[in-house]
């Protein structure tokens, strides 16, 4: 069978022949359909991310994707180890996956589960979003930020919604599907900005997928900030490091105020928490993306084409999905 496959940490990978999976170790063999090329796939590939250890080289990437089963169902699954979704075909295990509903095509149901799984995981079970809530979205134009934004005011009736990014165009489009106000990243006063809108109205949340210096600046700003009441919870997760790994954060930061910093990603919580929220998700954002009540820019393009692919800028806000 054909696959893409990584012979060297933050290497590119190649489109080649593989083995065919072998069951003996357990599950069953399903027929690919698509595989989404996330942040998260090439991360752990690059062999800096936490969890790259658990990977040996050489590897076929690809954490999720759609695959047909022998008897014809669609699901949405990740690999069984040592495989990857993208290849023609993989190792399932069919217990741990969700049919995809006949009103969402293939490319589609591969696209949505990453960034609706982390985003719906980071509302509810990181910032416990409550209706009413004032969220703040950092690094809100991509993928991911884009469906939080989204899900922040259809899902978990969020009062109120800022985003900060810098594509301008994308933060306009984003007031049409739930962003109340937007701060445009290298244009504005980031550390001024947050600080005044959460002395006006605090922040109940903030979503960070950017870290390095705009969380530096936004986490000053929750510090610094006068409150009309003595203490306000804000909770901090931390989601995405486009921008930095690394953060100064001042002890007096956290001392000085009721930041609560937590992250969401692989191991950040319990396995059954995990299976909760992927169960009452997925079904819930499969029919919102259906019905047009949550919108995702995807991109289908061939796996033959797996090298160029990884390397090139992703278009604003839209998923690639690489199809065997």
């Amino acid at each position: 069978m054909k696959a893409a496959v990584v012979h060297e940490w933050g290497a590119a990978p190649v489109y080649a022949d593989q083995p065919e999976p072998d069951v003996t170790g357990g599950g069953v063999v399903a027929t690919v359909e698509a595989s989404a090329l996330t942040n998260l796939t090439k991360g752990l590939m690059s062999g800096k991310h936490y969890a790259s250890k658990q990977i040996q080289l050489p590897a076929i990437p690809g954490v999720d994707g759609v695959a047909r089963l022998e008897d014809g169902t669609r699901v949405y699954t990740g690999a069984l180890k040592p495989y990857g979704m993208m290849a023609e075909r993989t190792l399932v295990d069919p217990q741990g996956a969700v049919v995809v509903p006949d009103h969402v095509d293939s490319v589609t149901a591969a696209a949505i589960p990453n960034p609706g799984v982390s985003a719906w995981m980071s509302l509810q079970h990181a910032a416990a979003i409550k209706p009413g809530a004032h969220v703040l979205v950092l690094g809100a134009t991509g993928v991911t930020g884009s469906t939080a934004v989204q899900l922040a005011k259809s899902a978990f009736g969020a009062g109120r919604v800022v985003v900060a990014g810098r594509d301008t165009a994308r933060l306009e489009w984003l007031r049409t599907v739930g962003a109340d106000d937007v701060i445009a990243l290298g244009e504005e006063d980031l550390r001024a900005r947050a600080a005044t809108l959460h002395a006006e109205r605090p922040f109940d949340a903030v979503l960070d997928y950017l870290w390095g210096k705009t969380a530096e600046q936004v986490l000053a700003a929750l510090g610094a900030s006068e409150l009309s009441a003595p203490y306000y919870e804000t909770r901090f997760v931390q989601i995405g490091s486009i921008t930095g790994l690394d953060i100064t954060l001042p002890a007096g930061i956290l001392r000085s105020a009721g930041i609560i910093l937590s992250g969401v990603g692989l191991g950040s919580a319990p396995p059954e928490v995990l299976a909760h929220i992927r169960s009452e998700a997925l079904p819930k954002l499969f029919d919102m993306v259906a019905a047009g009540d949550l919108h995702l820019e995807v991109q289908p393009k061939p796996l033959a084409d797996v090298e160029r692919l990884w390397t090139a800028k992703e278009p604003s806000g839209t998923r690639v999905v690489l199809v065997p």
